[in-house]
């Protein structure tokens, strides 16, 4: 018997070391990460590496999903507004997985990553919680919250699917007149690193635990100095201030633009950074001329990658390097060889994968500089466990716009409500007479703004649940009349609550002279006159996405709130009006007498605002 196990014991040796032999190294997770990389990069043709390089948009895959095989695809994305027929976490969530099963289809079975813009929540899914935009969140003064706010996110977004957010955006807004202003923590350098907190909300620890389910790659954008453009220099259709020129010198650009992406580096250790459809002119330099970030060497590789010392995913913007002088080829090479490793090419990645093949074939660009970017991909995919996990784990599913959820954005709603003046108006009784005027008091889509289920976002209440400002005072309060336009009668009125702002737009559309202006609407400065004429006191609050210009209405007003754009959760601007939670909220921006004045920032030489960066008064609970 002895004989017999030992005889059989002998016979199975060699055939487990078989066995073991046969799998790959890249496929055993047991081993270091930078060993599988190495041991993939090792097995792939060019075209498979060049095919990892490419990222397509889902509409232009969707009807022909054996491309992802065919091509190779590293990754797809969903733009803004890009979803599933069914909007819903289910359908999601099998639309990944169904692109999923078409990369494991290639040869060597390696896993697609899917993005998405999770920018203030998951915008893109109907039903998920919307956070406040990060103007709201650096008013907040809280990276502990910003942090729990993105790990929130990054669970909702996962449980659907995708595994790459391109969020937080790092950049510093200079100048109010932008269209994403918005989409900043705020103007100071120091509070934009101090809310990178945000990064390791997406991802938790590093590499450590981006395999979990509730966790994404983060994406800090846009490198660099996209907040920071000089007005009137973009060349891109009617924008006048996004995408144009950073003109700046080299300590002003690394104190104030390159400041955020040292700490989402060095502190964070940010998996991914997507570089600006924007250009740098150096004053400093005689003879610069603009160089749109995807062409820059010297600030992607030289100092980015060597110097700061990123070892993530250079991902390009959308169509970015088709604003690159020369052709097609020029663009590609100019870009690959400057330091992007990936490249968002929503509707032309055939076109560009067989670009770059013959680029490398041709000698024009080094098959090292391919083997760098390749492996930065695969370095993600192999942390974020892919290999071991490809499809979607739906166990968080239930948690998408939870009542635990929407309560810690109702938190960050009131946290970042900014009380500009009061004169006696506010808290708000709940046994008052309250008057409330102004379209934006009951209009989830304006309370949202952009980047909420579609890309511009849009007015109204029926594209995603939520509840208006509106409704968070009717909860409040039992007493409450409610006229858009303030024809009703005003009569018998404690208290009036006007609340205007801007309706959405995002990235250059929202720029100031591309159709928009600080100026409050004809419709608002009416609703101001006529509420705040007829009742005492008066409260007026601001859902917009930058300061407006409020300068001659001031004085008319008892009290005045800035509300930025809340999101979902409108009662938690009720919570800080009447009294539920106290006022701590300080302006992220500095706040401009008149749009002549931007831009203005603190630090300014005779710098003279209508309200100070960091001003914002305080009440007690």
């Amino acid at each position: 018997m002895v004989l017999a196990v030992l005889a059989l014991t002998a016979s199975t040796v060699p055939a487990t070391q078989a066995v073991a032999a046969a799998t790959p190294a890249y496929l055993d997770a047991e081993r270091p990460v930078a060993q599988r990389v190495s041991d993939l990069l090792g097995r792939m043709t060019l075209a498979e590496k060049v095919g990892q390089m490419t990222q397509a948009e889902r509409g232009a895959i969707d009807s022909d999903q054996g491309q992802i095989t065919s091509l190779a695809l590293g990754s797809v994305l969903s733009g803004g507004g890009s979803t599933p027929a069914e909007n819903t976490p289910a359908a999601w969530a099998d639309m990944v997985d169904s692109y999923q099963s078409h990369a494991l289809a290639t040869r060597l079975h390696i896993p697609l990553l899917y993005g998405v813009d999770s920018v203030h929540g998951h915008g893109n899914l109907v039903g998920a919680t919307i956070f406040p935009h990060n103007i709201g969140l650096g008013a907040t003064r809280d990276p502990q919250l910003v942090e729990t706010i993105e790990h929130i996110t990054a669970t909702e977004t996962r449980a659907t699917g995708p595994q790459w957010v391109f969020a937080p955006c790092v950049c510093v807004a200079r100048d109010d007149r932008w269209g994403r202003t918005y989409e900043s923590f705020g103007e100071d350098p120091a509070l934009v690193q101090q809310m990178t907190t945000a990064i390791e909300g997406f991802q938790g620890d590093g590499g450590k635990d981006l395999a979990d389910s509730d966790r994404v790659l983060a994406t800090a954008k846009h490198y660099a100095g996209d907040g920071d453009t000089t007005y009137g220099t973009s060349t891109n259709g009617t924008y006048t201030i996004d995408q144009g020129v950073t003109i700046t010198d080299w300590q002003h650009f690394q104190q104030v633009d390159l400041a955020p992406y040292v700490t989402a580096v060095k502190q964070r250790d940010v998996g991914s950074i997507m570089p600006s459809f924007s250009s740098v002119q150096w004053t400093d330099r005689p003879g610069s001329v603009p160089v749109k970030m995807s062409a820059n060497k010297e600030l992607l590789t030289d100092v980015l990658k060597q110097k700061i010392g990123f070892d993530g995913v250079l991902i390009s913007d959308w169509e970015a390097i088709h604003q690159l002088p020369g052709d097609y080829a020029t663009q590609v090479r100019t870009a690959v060889n400057a330091g992007i490793d990936m490249f968002m090419e929503p509707y032309s990645a055939p076109q560009f994968v067989q670009t770059l093949i013959s680029e490398v074939q041709a000698g024009r660009v080094p098959m090292a500089r391919i083997d760098d970017a390749v492996s930065r991909i695969l370095k993600a995919k192999f942390e974020l466990g892919l290999f071991e996990h490809p499809y979607t784990d739906r166990s968080n599913i239930k948690t998408i716009g939870s009542v635990q959820h929407r309560a810690v954005a109702r938190q960050a709603v009131a946290e970042s409500q900014v009380l500009l003046k009061n004169q006696g108006a506010l808290p708000l009784k709940p046994s008052q007479k309250i008057y409330v005027a102004g379209v934006n008091a009951n209009d989830l889509g304006n309370q949202a703004g952009g980047w909420t289920v579609t890309w511009q976002g849009q007015s109204g209440n029926t594209s995603f649940p939520g509840t208006t400002i509106l409704q968070g005072i009717q909860q409040a309060a039992k007493n409450v009349t409610y006229s858009a336009d303030a024809s009703a009668p005003t009569a018998g009125s404690d208290v009036g609550v006007v609340v205007i702002g801007e309706t959405p737009y995002a990235e250059g559309v929202g720029d100031v002279g591309n159709g928009h202006t600080l100026d409050i609407s004809p419709a608002d400065r009416a609703n101001i006159d006529k509420v705040c004429g007829a009742i005492k006191p008066c409260v007026v609050l601001d859902v917009a996405g930058r300061p407006q210009i409020v300068t001659d209405e001031l004085s008319k007003m008892d009290a005045f709130v800035m509300s930025w754009l809340p999101g979902s959760e409108g009662a938690g601007v009720a919570d800080v009006l009447f009294g539920k939670k106290p006022f701590t909220g300080k302006l992220s921006v500095s706040w401009p007498r008149s749009e002549a004045q931007e831009p203005i920032n603190i630090g300014d030489r005779n710098y003279d605002p209508l309200f100070p960066y960091g001003y914002g008064l305080t009440t007690r609970r």
